[in-house]
């Protein structure tokens, strides 16, 4: 059987630090008493690289490797805490290797476990939030945003707000009795003047979500626990129920669907009330004289105010004539000025990079703690280890999968900080996009019209592209 070591700068044993020379001293001596052929060993220097370790993983990766042990000293090899070393073991463990310890030949995973449970980290803040949150939840009590027409009362119940409470029964009455869509109630409201909680406007996503709240009927549901009569019903259930069956009875039936994301996305916008176009794709089917069916999808940039609001007017693009429009706009030295907002001494651009890093950032530790609590699960005996390894492979492939989009995103905000770098990279970027934009795959080519393209506005024939300066 063959063996892998790994050493890690970071590793330690029994409070003390292991060297590199301790660890591969160690792991030699395991392999001449377990009998293992040696065939690879790599290592980092400390715990902020991880160059070793990933090479580790392209090692593992080569096709026709037999099955392959890897050793390390000890947990903290793979990271500085218990929650780190989940994810590099799940990671190996994709990859088709077996983690043991070089000190007793122990499954890694299986110390994992039970040093968890053994220091009490089998019960992370998040889980004994969670704990606490159901524990509110089954007396009633509040948890989070009241609903529209609801605000949270002295006793952590909920009651209404008079104001909001005669929205909610108009827009069951403008459904049921007038019997008009959900778009057509947001245009209703809108044109009636009537704001949301925040004083935007209404949409269809928003007047849909009240329609299908239960909490209109008296009930409080939060974590799998519902709470009938804790507050004032706004809805009867009889009229509650006709809702329900008349959403369901206009709901196609669900298919196989291919999503195909749209290029300018986030990007273009209408002209006319300055709200963003969405992507729209419509299935036509006819009939030709000859009896034989066709079938053909078009592709539209729609204004969202028109789409969702039923507001604003006909404004749609040809989502293949849009885009050729802009390929085009991007090759002539004609084009507005760049609509750089400035904010202290960062650009909009900086911002929203800035905010893309920080929400990336955010995703990755939640993903951490879902990895944690599913291991305090484990040691909990919730569930196998097996069951573990199963579910917690995938979080830390999306773990991965983050890490290198937020390695990206801070060298594209490193890289804007450098105003002469910034004016470089985005011609860079404007010259691949001309020269590359039929090879380029759909995310490198969205990534660098963002790179170099501010805005888009849209009103009819007109079409304005806005690039970054």
């Amino acid at each position: 059987m063959q063996a892998i070591g790994y050493f890690s700068g970071s590793a330690r044993r029994n409070g003390k630090k292991r060297s590199i020379g301790d660890q591969n001293r160690a792991f030699l001596d395991f392999c001449q008493r377990s009998g293992y052929d040696i065939v690879a060993t790599f290592a980092d220097p400390d715990e902020t690289s991880d160059a070793g370790f990933q090479q580790l993983l392209e090692y593992l990766r080569r096709p026709g490797k037999t099955f392959t042990i890897v050793v390390v000293d000890t947990l903290t090899a793979l990271g500085p805490d218990l929650g780190a070393a989940a994810l590099r073991l799940l990671e190996l463990e994709h990859h088709g290797a077996t983690v043991l310890l070089s000190t007793n030949g122990a499954d890694a995973f299986q110390s994992l476990v039970d040093t968890w449970a053994e220091r009490g980290e089998g019960t992370p803040i998040s889980e004994r939030v969670r704990s606490a949150m159901r524990r509110k939840a089954v007396r009633g009590e509040v948890l989070g945003r009241p609903p529209y027409g609801y605000r949270v009362g002295p006793r952590r119940r909920l009651e209404l707000v008079p104001e909001e409470a005669v929205v909610v029964r108009y827009i069951f009455r403008l459904y049921l009795s007038e019997n008009l869509g959900v778009r057509k109630i947001a245009g209703r409201l809108n044109d009636e003047g009537i704001p949301t909680r925040r004083g935007g406007r209404w949409s269809m996503v928003t007047v849909r979500d009240i329609l299908r709240n239960r909490a209109y009927l008296g009930h409080y549901s939060r974590f799998g626990t519902t709470v009938t009569g804790s507050h004032p019903a706004l809805v009867s259930p009889e009229d509650f129920r006709r809702v329900q069956d008349r959403l369901q009875s206009r709901h196609t039936p669900a298919r196989q669907r291919t999503v195909n994301p749209f290029l300018l996305s986030g990007l273009v916008h209408c002209a006319r009330c300055g709200n963003r176009m969405i992507g729209v794709s419509r299935r036509q089917t006819w009939l030709t004289r000859s009896g034989e069916t066709r079938t053909a999808t078009y592709r539209y940039y729609q204004c969202e105010s028109r789409t969702n609001q039923s507001a604003c007017g006909y404004n749609t693009q040809r989502a293949a004539d849009l885009e050729a429009r802009v390929r085009q706009a991007l090759d002539s030295d004609d084009h507005p000025g760049p609509r750089v907002r400035i904010a202290g001494n960062i650009d909009s651009y900086a911002l929203e990079l800035q905010t893309q890093v920080e929400r990336i950032e955010a995703r990755i530790r939640r993903n951490r703690r879902q990895v944690e609590e599913l291991v305090a699960d484990a040691a909990h005996g919730h569930i196998t280890i097996e069951r573990m390894k199963a579910i917690g492979i995938d979080l830390a492939e999306e773990h991965r999968q983050l890490e290198n989009d937020l390695h990206t995103a801070r060298q594209r905000l490193q890289a804007h900080h450098s105003e002469a770098e910034r004016r470089r990279h985005l011609e860079q970027q404007r010259q691949r996009l001309l020269q590359h934009w039929e090879s380029l795959s759909f995310d490198d080519l969205q990534t660098a019209l963002r790179d170099v393209v501010d805005r888009i506005d849209v009103d009819g024939n007109d079409v304005r592209v806005y690039r970054r300066a």
